[in-house]
C-alpha cells in the first residue's frame, strides 16, 4: 500500500494544510471576552504566581513536553519496550500531538504557565501511581497528593483556572482523535492480513460479516444463510438527544487531524517519502493544533430543532453516502465468495432515519413548521446528492449499444443511449431540487403551510419507486449487453442509495407524549358538547374512538381550534396543526409516529383517530413506547387489549412496531431491574404478537452509556436479547455523540454497519440458550432487591435531591448549549421530571456514575450470602444475557472514582445529613465493587480486559486534573454574582465539563 504515496498525496497534503488556513488561523483568538489577555494572565505567572508555590520537577519526557515533536520519530523509540505491544504507535501519536500542544500553549502563553500545567498533571500521576485512593496500603500518600492538586486549583485565580482547564481538555480532545484514528488503523491491518484465501473483503473477526457468514455455513445451508441476509433490516435512528459536547467546528478539525494521521501511516511505510514531504505533514498537523487552541470550544447559544438537523444529517452527506455502497459492495463479495449468490440490488439490509426535527416531544421549539421545513429539506439534500450521482454516471456510460427497450426511450438516433437517457433524469432531479427550495423559501416567509402547485409535482422526483424503475432499466441493459462489469460499478452504488435513503435522505419520526393526544381530544368532545374525554375511564374512551373510527363524519374542521381559545389550549392546537402538517406530507417523508409515555390502549387508539380525522391518506405506523417499570408490565397486557379489536387490527396491516426505553426505565428502577423487565417485556410482547398473528418489530430506544441502556461490545448486546424477538428485525437509535463515534469517519461507518448486520444475522440463526425457570425465579429476586435498593436512596431518602444537585453540576448543566429541547419534560418537579441524559451527565461528571450500579451490589450480596449462591454463580458462568449485564456493570464499577467523588462532596455539599449520604452511598459503591467481583471472580474490574485498563491507566491522570479544576470552579460560580468575573468562571465549568466527557468517552 505504500507505493501508493506519491504525489497524488502531497496534493492532499496541500489540501488538507489550506483547509486549516482559515480565517481563524488569522484571528488571535476566539470572540472577545471568551479569553482572558494572553499577556496579563503571562504576567501573573512570571510574577511570582501560583506556580512558583508547587515543589517539583517538570518531567523531561512526557506527554506534552517532547523535544521537537514529530510524526516521523525513530522506529527505535517508537517500538520501545516500556510500551505495550500494538499500541506503540497510538502512544507515539498522542505524544506528538500533545507536546505540540505543550509548544503551542508555551508560544502563547508563556513557559510558566506550560509549567504549571505539567505540575498540575505530575501530581495527578503522583495520585495516581499511590492507588487513588482505591489502595489501602498507600491511601495516606494518595491523600496526600490530591490535597496539593485540590491546593494547586484553588490557588489560581479565575482566568488561570479557564487556561489551565482548556489544556487538559484540548489534550484529552486530541487523545480521542488518535485513539480514533488507532481502531481504524488496527481494523485496517486485520483487514488485509493474509488469510488462505488471500486479503479478505471484510474482517474474519467473529463480530464481522466476514467471520459470521462463512462461520454460519458450516452448520446451516447457504440458501437459508442468503434468504435471512435479504430480509432481514437494521434501521439506525440518529436522534437529536443532546449528548454531543464538542462543537462541530471542533470536530471538523479532528476529522482533520486523522486525515493527516493516516497519512503519515503510508509515509512511514514508503521507501520513498522525502524529509520535505514529512516536514509538510508535521506543519499541517500544527496548524490544526494551533487553530484548534485559538477557537472558542464553548457553545454560545442553543442550537434551534433546524440546526440540530444539519448537523444530524451531515453524517449521511458527508459519509454515509459514500461509505454505505462501499460497505454493501464489500457485503455482496462475502455472500458471493461464501453463499454462491449476490446481494440484491433493492435490498437494504442497512438504513437510517431520524428523529431530528419530528421530536416534538417536551421540546416546544419543534412546531408543525419545523417538520415541514426539515422534512423539504432532507428532500433537497436528497436530490442534490443523487443529482450530482447520476451527473457523474453520465459522464462515464460514453457506451453506445444498448437493449432494445432503452433503445425505444431514447430513439434510433441516440449515438450514447444512456447519456440520452440521463438527461431528463437528472433534469428532473434539478426541478426536484428548486421545487424544495421554493417550499423553504415559502415556509421562511411565514406561511403555514407549503406551497403546493399540482401541475410542479408532475415534473419531479416525489416517489423512490420510479427512479428505482428507471435506473433498474439501465442496469439490465447493460448486463444484457455485456457490460456487467460497467453494471455493477457507479450504477449498483447508486441503486443501493437509493434503495436505502430514498428520496427524503432520512424519513423522519414524529414523536409525541401520550398527555398532549389526550388534552387534543379533550377539547375535541368539549366543542362538540359530549363531555371531558379526560375524565372518562379507559372502557369509555376506546369505545368512543371505535365509533369515531367506524364514521367517515370529521370531529373538527381543520382550523376551527382557532375559533375556539376558551376550549382549545396553544398545546392542544399545535398537536391537532402536528397532524395537519402530517396529511401535507408526500411518501416517505415521515416514518413512525412514537408515542411516549404510552400505558393504555387508548393512548395508541387517539393517535390513529387524531390521523384519520387529519385527512392523512396513508398513516404513519403508530409505535408506542413503554419507558418506566411500569409501563414495561404492563405492556402485553396493553397489546393484548388492542390486537382485540377489529378496528385496530383492520388498520395495521400485520405489523406492529414496539419501543423499548432503557433509559428511563433504568432510571426509574435502576440498571438491573431495567435490564430484566426490558428481557421480559419482549417475550411477552412477542407471545402475544404471534398470538394474534402479527408480525412485531421491537425499536430499542437506547443511549451511548451504560446508564441508558448501551453497551460498546455492540455484537454481544444484540444477542444478549432474549431470542426469538428480533428475528431479523432490528431498530436502534444513534444518539448525540455516538454519531460522531460510530458514523463520523469512513472507515469507522463501515465497522459499525457491518457488526449490526453480522450481529442481527447471527442472532436469527443460531442457537441461543433461553433461562431455565430456576434462572428467571433468581433474576426475580435480584431485580426486587436491587429496585429497592435503588429506589430506597433515589425516590424514597428526602436527602436525595439536596445532595444531587448539590454535588453535581446537573443545575448548570442547562448551561451547556447542545441541545435544542429542556433539560426537563416539564418546567416544574423533582428528580422524576429530569430527563434521562442530565440524569446520567451529571454522575458521570462526577466520576461516581451511580445509576448504573445502584442497586446491583445490594442484589448479588444478598444472594451470594443465602443458600442461593451456587445457583446464582452458575447463571453468571452460564447464561450469557445475564453475565453481559454484570460485566458491563464490572465496567463502569472499573472508570468509577469514589475518591474523586468524595471532593466533590467534601467541598460542595454544606447540608450534613446530605454529606452523610454522600458517605453511604460511597460505601454502597465499595459493596458493590466487591459483590461483583466475588460473582465474577476477578480479582480487579475488568481484569480481562486489557486494551479498557491501559486506556484508563493513560486518561485517568488528565480526568483526575479536570475533576479537581471543576469542582473549585463550581465553588466559585455558585458564589458569584453576575458580571465578567462569573462570565470567566461559566466558561471555565463548560470548558471542564467538555473535557471529562471527552475523557470518559461519553456523555448521556
Amino acid at each position: 500500500c505504500c507505493a501508493q504515496f506519491t504525489t497524488l498525496d502531497m496534493y492532499a497534503v496541500r489540501r488538507i494544510a489550506a483547509a486549516s488556513r482559515s480565517p481563524l488561523r488569522r484571528t488571535v483568538g476566539p470572540p472577545s471576552g471568551s479569553l482572558p489577555s494572553l499577556r496579563s494572565v503571562s504576567n501573573k505567572f512570571h510574577n511570582g504566581g501560583v506556580w512558583a508555590t508547587i515543589s517539583g520537577n517538570v518531567a523531561s519526557f512526557s506527554s506534552i513536553a517532547e523535544p521537537n515533536p514529530n510524526l516521523f520519530s525513530s522506529e527505535k523509540e517508537i517500538n520501545s519496550p516500556m510500551l505495550p505491544k500494538g499500541d506503540s504507535q497510538l502512544r507515539a501519536d498522542v505524544r506528538t500531538m500533545g507536546s505540540l500542544l505543550g509548544q503551542i500553549i508555551k508560544e502563547k502563553h508563556g513557559e510558566s504557565i506550560f509549567d504549571g500545567v505539567e505540575k498540575l498533571r505530575n501530581l495527578a500521576k503522583e495520585f495516581r501511581e499511590a492507588g487513588a485512593g482505591r489502595d489501602g496500603s498507600h491511601n495516606e500518600k494518595a491523600e496526600a497528593a490530591f490535597s496539593k492538586m485540590a491546593s494547586f486549583a484553588s490557588s489560581l485565580s479565575n482566568d488561570e483556572l479557564f487556561l489551565v482547564s482548556r489544556a487538559f481538555t484540548h489534550f484529552l480532545s486530541l487523545a480521542n482523535a488518535a485513539e480514533g484514528h488507532h481502531r481504524s488503523r488496527l481494523s485496517l491491518y486485520r483487514q488485509n492480513s493474509s488469510t488462505a484465501s488471500g486479503p479478505r473483503a471484510l474482517s474474519n473477526k467473529s463480530d464481522s460479516c466476514g467471520g459470521v457468514v462463512p462461520e454460519l455455513t458450516k452448520h446451516f445451508d447457504a440458501g437459508d444463510i442468503f434468504d435471512a441476509l435479504i430480509s432481514q433490516t437494521v434501521e439506525l435512528v440518529l436522534t437529536a438527544h443532546p449528548t454531543e459536547v464538542n462543537r462541530r467546528i471542533i470536530l471538523d478539525k479532528q476529522k482533520r487531524i486523522q486525515k493527516l494521521l493516516t497519512l503519515a501511516d503510508g509515509y512511514r511505510s514508503s521507501e520513498n517519502v522525502t524529509p520535505y514531504q514529512q516536514a509538510e505533514l508535521n506543519d499541517a498537523l500544527s496548524r490544526e493544533i494551533s487553530s484548534i487552541w485559538q477557537s472558542d470550544e464553548v457553545a454560545r447559544s442553543k442550537p434551534t430543532p433546524q440546526i440540530e438537523a444539519d448537523r444530524g444529517t451531515l453524517v449521511v452527506e458527508t459519509v454515509l453516502w459514500e461509505t454505505l455502497p462501499q460497505f454493501l459492495r464489500k457485503l455482496n463479495y462475502t455472500m458471493v465468495e461464501s453463499l454462491g449468490k449476490k446481494l440484491p440490488l433493492d435490498v437494504a439490509p442497512i438504513k437510517f432515519a431520524s428523529w431530528m426535527g419530528g421530536d416534538r416531544d417536551g421540546n416546544p421549539n419543534v412546531t408543525p413548521d419545523v417538520t415541514r421545513e426539515v422534512s423539504l429539506s432532507n428532500r433537497g439534500k436528497a436530490a442534490t446528492l443523487m443529482h450530482r450521482d447520476l451527473t457523474i454516471l453520465m459522464s462515464e456510460l460514453s457506451i453506445t449499444h444498448c437493449s432494445q427497450e432503452l433503445r425505444d426511450i431514447v430513439g434510433e438516433d441516440a449515438r450514447e443511449p444512456y447519456r440520452r437517457f440521463l438527461e431528463p433524469m437528472i433534469d428532473k432531479l434539478k426541478l426536484t431540487k428548486i421545487w424544495t427550495q421554493q417550499g423553504l423559501d415559502h415556509l421562511h416567509a411565514n406561511s403555514t403551510t407549503v406551497s403546493s402547485d399540482e401541475s410542479a409535482l408532475e415534473e419531479i422526483y416525489l416517489s423512490k419507486q420510479e427512479l428505482m424503475d428507471e435506473l433498474m432499466l439501465m442496469h439490465q441493459s447493460l448486463c444484457s449487453t455485456g457490460n456487467e462489469v460497467t453494471a455493477d460499478g457507479r450504477l449498483t452504488d447508486v441503486m443501493r442509495n437509493l434503495s436505502a435513503f430514498g428520496l427524503t435522505l432520512v424519513p423522519l419520526d414524529v414523536r409525541q407524549e401520550s398527555d398532549r393526544h389526550t388534552e387534543a381530544l379533550d377539547a375535541i368532545t368539549r366543542l362538540l358538547g359530549l363531555g371531558s374525554y379526560e375524565q372518562w375511564d379507559e372502557q369509555t374512551r376506546i369505545s368512543w374512538i371505535q365509533q369515531q373510527l367506524s364514521s367517515n363524519r370529521p370531529l373538527v374542521r381543520p382550523g376551527d381550534w382557532k375559533h375556539h381559545p376558551t376550549i382549545f389550549s396553544p398545546t392542544s392546537i399545535d398537536t391537532l396543526e402536528t397532524f395537519s402538517m402530517i396529511a401535507e406530507q408526500h411518501q416517505d417523508s415521515l416514518g413512525a409516529y412514537v408515542i411516549s409515555q404510552a400505558t393504555t390502549a387508548s393512548d395508541i387508539l387517539a393517535v390513529l383517530l387524531l390521523q384519520r380525522d387529519a385527512g392523512v391518506k396513508q398513516p404513519l405506523r403508530i409505535v408506542p413506547l413503554f419507558e418506566t417499570l411500569d409501563d414495561l408490565n404492563g405492556a402485553a397486557k396493553t397489546m393484548e387489549s388492542l390486537f382485540s379489536l377489529p378496528v385496530y387490527m383492520g388498520s395495521i396491516r400485520g405489523k406492529q412496531e414496539i419501543m423499548i426505553g432503557y433509559s428511563d426505565s433504568a432510571k426509574d428502577a435502576g440498571r438491573l431491574a431495567a435490564s430484566w423487565a426490558q428481557y421480559e417485556t419482549q417475550e411477552k410482547l412477542a407471545q402475544v404478537a404471534a398470538k394474534h398473528g402479527v408480525e412485531q418489530t421491537y425499536f430499542h430506544g437506547k443511549g451511548g452509556t451504560v446508564g441508558r441502556g448501551g453497551n460498546p461490545a455492540t455484537f454481544k448486546a444484540i444477542l444478549a436479547h432474549a431470542p426469538e424477538t428480533i428475528n431479523g428485525r432490528f431498530r436502534v437509535t444513534e444518539q448525540g455523540e455516538m454519531i460522531n463515534q460510530n458514523f463520523g469517519h469512513g472507515d469507522r461507518a463501515e465497522r459499525t454497519m457491518d457488526i449490526y448486520t453480522a450481529a442481527v444475522l447471527a442472532e436469527k440463526l443460531k442457537d441461543r440458550q433461553k433461562p431455565s425457570q430456576e434462572w428467571r425465579d433468581m433474576m426475580g429476586k435480584l431485580s426486587e432487591l436491587s429496585c429497592d435498593a435503588y429506589r430506597n436512596v433515589v425516590r424514597h431518602d428526602e436527602r436525595f435531591v439536596p445532595y444531587f444537585r448539590s454535588v453535581s453540576p446537573e443545575l448548570e448543566l442547562s448551561n451547556l448549549n447542545i441541545g435544542s429541547r429542556p433539560a426537563k419534560r416539564k418546567a416544574t418537579g423533582g428528580i422524576e421530571s429530569l430527563r434521562a441524559i442530565p440524569w446520567i451527565f451529571a454522575w458521570m461528571q462526577t466520576r461516581l456514575n451511580l445509576p448504573s450500579w445502584l442497586g446491583v451490589g445490594t442484589a448479588i450480596e444478598q444472594v451470594l450470602e443465602s443458600d442461593d449462591a451456587p445457583k446464582l454463580r452458575k447463571m453468571y458462568k452460564e447464561w450469557d444475557s445475564f453475565r453481559t449485564i454484570v460485566d458491563l456493570v464490572e465496567m463502569v464499577i472499573a472508570k468509577s472514582e469514589p475518591s474523586i467523588a468524595r471532593h466533590y462532596d467534601k467541598t460542595l455539599v454544606t447540608d450534613k445529613k446530605a454529606q452523610k449520604l454522600g458517605e453511604e452511598v460511597r460505601a454502597l459503591h465499595t459493596a458493590t465493587e466487591k459483590a461483583v467481583l466475588n460473582l465474577s471472580e476477578h480479582t480487579i474490574p475488568c481484569e480481562r480486559n486489557g486494551l479498557l485498563r491501559r486506556a484508563l491507566s493513560v486518561r485517568n491522570p488528565y480526568v483526575d486534573c479536570l475533576n479537581v479544576l471543576q469542582v473549585e470552579t463550581l465553588k466559585r460560580v455558585r458564589a458569584e454574582k453576575e458580571g465578567e468575573e462569573d462570565k470567566v468562571l461559566k466558561d471555565a465549568l463548560m470548558t471542564t465539563i467538555n473535557g471529562i466527557a471527552n475523557g470518559m468517552g461519553n456523555t448521556g
